[in-house]
């Protein structure tokens, strides 16, 4: 399962998900995560068909029996689900479900989740020895979830010993140098001789050392920030400020190494690139499933946007239609590289873009 080297929930409930499902032999499985406010933060499955969530409408939320395992943080195993009064029905297109075995994924009096099994493949309702398996299994699913919510907060934990160590850097370098240089200005004030032009001069010269200062901080600032972090980091970077809908499943696939220093150019046309392809799978695509990969070597940086929507002709990034498109590869040529664009109606799109590390 590896869960436990999961970078995010997502990906910890999904792995899990699957995992459970081979595990106890059902036909589909799902773990959901509450948001404090008695619905779903996060809800991951496996064995339905993603195709399917946009004609359902939309992810259950938390109501019916997956509330009922928040609120009463207790096993519910059920023959026939529709029988139970706590049962809240499904939406139209949803697949025919009947039985259900649902427990709680709890670490103490912690409730990190819910884990889900409907219908076994042979047909049996569920026994004493699934809830037994799908029990032990929640209890290192709540490692898990707890292991990635840790690193998240170490992470925040880090930002703030960032800031006060920036802080102190302020405050004992550039604000004391600010504090003497007025200090001087207030003494040439009280004194009856005004400053000669040697005295102005050096003045002048002090403040612009103090502003050559600040500005080589904020971009060093800028570039611990940037390249300080690994592939993953730089993908889930961009993807979290894109607010990607719930409707599309979202797969990153980076090897965990420290990021190559790209020329602050270069990036930063990296950045801009990366989030017009995926705005363009957002709003055109009609995808649900989105791929984003990235790899280096030593000469180039790859990323890949791969989605599973309704394609185009590649003709139309040329007839001004792909407006998008045509900036995505006119950026990449002023910056040393290439982009190739892999699509046709109907198979969705595989987005390339290749740059050069020194440039």
């Amino acid at each position: 399962m590896h869960a436990a080297e999961a970078s995010s929930v997502g990906e910890v409930l999904e792995r899990i998900a699957e995992a459970s499902r081979e595990l106890v032999g059902v036909k589909y499985a799902a773990l959901g995560v509450p948001d404090g406010h008695g619905f779903l933060e996060y809800f991951e499955f496996s064995g339905l068909d993603r195709d399917i969530i946009p004609v359902i409408g939309h992810l259950p939320k938390g109501r019916g029996l997956l509330g009922a395992i928040m609120r009463e943080r207790a096993p519910i195993r059920l023959e026939r689900m529709q029988d139970d009064d706590r049962f809240f029905g499904f939406p139209p297109h949803h697949p025919h479900m009947e039985r259900f075995l649902g427990v709680p994924i709890l670490a103490g009096n912690q409730l990190y989740g819910q884990m889900y099994l409907v219908d076994r493949v042979d047909g049996k309702p569920f026994d004493d020895e699934d809830q037994w398996l799908i029990e032990t299994l929640a209890g290192y699913a709540a490692l898990a979830i707890a292991g990635v919510n840790l690193r998240e907060q170490q992470q925040r934990v880090a930002l703030l010993e960032e800031r006060e160590r920036i802080s102190m850097e302020l405050h004992d370098g550039v604000i004391q140098s600010l504090y003497a240089i007025g200090m001087h200005l207030e003494l040439m004030r009280l004194s009856e001789k005004p400053p000669g032009d040697e005295e102005m001069k050096s003045m002048v010269g002090n403040l612009n050392d103090v502003i050559e200062d600040i500005r080589d901080y904020i971009q060093n600032l800028k570039l611990r920030q940037k390249y300080g972090r690994n592939l993953r980091e730089f993908i889930y970077d961009i993807t979290r400020k894109l607010h990607i809908p719930r409707t599309i499943h979202i797969e990153i696939d980076t090897p965990n190494e420290t990021m190559a220093t790209l020329a602050p150019k270069v990036y930063e046309a990296m950045c801009q690139m990366a989030n017009e392809g995926i705005s363009n799978v957002i709003r055109h695509a009609h995808a649900t499933h989105l791929k984003v990969s990235a790899s280096q070597t030593d000469r180039a940086f790859q990323l890949k946007i791969a989605d599973d929507g309704i394609g185009f002709e590649a003709n139309h990034i040329e007839d001004g239609s792909g407006l998008g498109l045509r900036n995505i590869r006119q950026r990449a040529r002023l910056n040393g590289g290439d982009v190739y664009i892999d699509t046709a109606p109907g198979r969705g799109t595989c987005l390339t873009i290749n740059m050069p590390l020194n440039h």
